[in-house]
């Protein structure tokens, strides 16, 4: 088994029931157990602004599936949840889950790049990243602690 590290996020709909809704069928996956997973937060859009609030989280899971299994999984629990890739990048949607961080598994290719190359400039990643594992180290960008007091987290809040 394989500790992996995965973001939620959504913005349309009832997105705090999908986000739920996606780590029950992370935790349904085959050969995989969902660990634990943080709080929802409510964050500002990033990237295009001017659409709704999304609303982020993180899973911890140990898997026996393989980097792009697992990509394919995941894809397949947001076409599940009614999201559709038109293209367009850091627009509304109705689920996206990013696969962060697998253990010993550094790779680049024309489907997946892991670790997440981006993991570093986004807070709403690292707020719910930190609350599982805030000393996980990601190769070649730092400790999740030490990325997040870095990061502008304004605007972002946990919710009860």
């Amino acid at each position: 088994m394989t500790r992996v590290f995965v973001a939620l996020g959504g913005n349309l709909g009832d997105a705090q029931a999908t986000l739920r809704q996606a780590l029950d069928a992370l935790g349904s996956l085959p050969r995989t157990r969902l660990v634990a997973h943080s709080r929802i937060y409510r964050t500002p859009p990033w990237g295009l602004r001017e659409q709704p609030p999304f609303f982020n989280a993180a899973a911890e899971l140990d898997t026996g599936l393989g980097p792009h299994e697992l990509l394919d999984a995941l894809l397949q629990i947001e076409r599940a949840a009614g999201r559709v890739r038109d293209g367009e990048r850091w627009g509304p949607r109705t689920l996206d889950l990013d696969l962060l961080h697998m253990d010993g598994a550094m790779l680049s290719d024309q489907r997946l790049t892991l670790p997440h190359p981006r993991i570093a400039q986004r807070a709403f990643v690292l707020l719910p990243l930190a609350e599982l594992a805030p000393d996980l180290e990601v190769p070649g960008q730092g400790r999740v602690v030490d990325l997040l007091a870095a990061a502008d987290a304004t605007g972002c809040e946990a919710l009860p």
